[in-house]
């Protein structure tokens, strides 16, 4: 039984993700040396790798337990309540303990080590709406009773973030919201409702804060993608010195170790720009291998959701795909200009505690998943096979 368990795990997503994981440690080492001992932190050069060696270290425990740890458990009220409850709690203290951080105040500080609930609050969200929704598949298309009850948290959860103000992880929980909404099996008459919905909700909150929503600075994000040189110096400075990293790698890169726009001249380089150092440095073919490893993943989670004919494992593990592929896509429009700059990590590369820990627990979940679909349907196809099977004697038919 453990034995056919085992088999039946998804060694290629597994192998994947861990390729991610060990480029991304060597690629924070690369990108993070000269901001490590410079005068803005005075630490040791590799300060920040052995920062993410430890984190992965810990997020490799919590993957190997959810890997191991039956999803299905997790749709239980017993389970549910407490998470909404602690996500909800956690969110609200922020705006009493929580510590500033990127002019937003969404972290707390315990120590050396500093946690954000909001990256935890994405999976969150995750496996609620999937468990509602999946319990609710009898009347998905009654919108008063099988649609609505579930956003209240998500509203709850979104305008919490909203506050610290940290805008671009509100969005992001909403697009994975929306994603898993849109893929429960609810009609196109409720969805326009939905739509209808968010923009009455959203359009009057817009207008009241608008003086605190398009401050200076973000504005300035958004008309830097036009011509990040207009203003090099103030807003268009980030992006400027990504472009400059990204041209100088062209096709095979300066080389590892070899970037010069990681020596103090672009911000973040071990953050939210690391790809364009892995551009700089290992070109093209190190941008290819982060975008097609990162798209494998997503694509592999996706047919795993469809494969899926439990409702709620389905549901999750397009969640999770689609958490994976809504900030890899922000990160990579933000440093090519595609897309204003919100400050959202490259999943399983970036930098971060937080961020790591939260997506090697996704990751986890998702692999559960694999197994339990591919072993199910295995076991379902001998099933069948043997029912199917016949012997005939003295013309009579006997099933096996």
């Amino acid at each position: 039984m453990i034995k056919k368990i085992i088999k039946s795990y998804d060694y290629s997503l597994i192998i994947a993700i861990a390729l991610l994981c060990a480029f991304g440690l060597v690629m924070v080492y690369s990108s993070s040396m000269a901001w490590a001992v410079s005068p803005r932190y005075g630490v040791e050069a590799d300060h920040f790798y052995q920062k993410q060696k430890l984190f992965m270290l810990g997020s490799l425990v919590f993957f190997l337990l959810t890997a191991l740890f039956p999803y299905k458990i997790m749709k239980s009220t017993k389970f549910l309540l407490p998470m909404v409850f602690l996500s909800v709690l956690g969110l609200l203290g922020l705006l009493i303990f929580g510590k500033i951080a990127g002019n937003a105040q969404s972290w707390y500080q315990i120590g050396p080590l500093k946690l954000q609930p909001s990256e935890f609050v994405k999976l969150c969200v995750i496996i609620y709406l999937a468990a509602v929704y999946a319990k609710k598949q009898t009347y998905i298309n009654q919108f008063n009773q099988g649609v609505l009850p579930p956003l209240a948290y998500l509203i709850i959860v979104c305008s919490f973030i909203a506050m610290e103000p940290d805008y671009g992880t509100a969005i992001i929980i909403a697009l994975i919201g929306a994603t898993i909404i849109f893929s429960s099996g609810m009609n196109i008459k409720n969805i326009i409702k939905l739509i209808l919905i968010g923009a009455i909700i959203i359009l009057p909150f817009i207008l009241v804060f608008q003086d605190k929503i398009f401050t200076e600075k973000r504005m300035g994000r958004v008309t830097a993608v036009s011509d990040p040189f207009a203003d090099v110096q103030k807003t268009g400075f980030q992006l400027a010195n990504s472009y400059i990293a990204i041209g100088s790698g062209g096709v095979n890169g300066l080389g590892l170790g070899k970037s010069v726009q990681k020596l103090g001249y672009l911000p973040e380089s071990h953050t939210d720009f690391i790809m364009a150092i892995i551009a700089e440095e290992l070109g093209m073919w190190g941008v290819g291998f982060v975008i097609l490893t990162l798209t494998y993943i997503v694509l592999r989670g996706l047919y795993i959701g469809l494969r899926c004919k439990d409702p709620f494992g389905s549901l999750l593990a397009i969640g999770v795909s689609s958490m994976i592929g809504i900030q890899a896509f922000i990160n990579l429009g933000g440093v090519s200009g595609i897309i204003p700059l919100t400050g959202v990590p490259l999943p399983f590369i970036s930098y971060g505690g937080s961020s790591l820990l939260m997506l090697a627990i996704s990751a986890g979940i998702l692999v559960n998943i694999s197994m339990f679909v591919k072993y199910e349907n295995k076991y379902k196809n001998k099933q069948e096979k043997i029912n199917k099977k016949v012997q005939h004697r003295n013309g009579k038919v006997f099933y096996i």
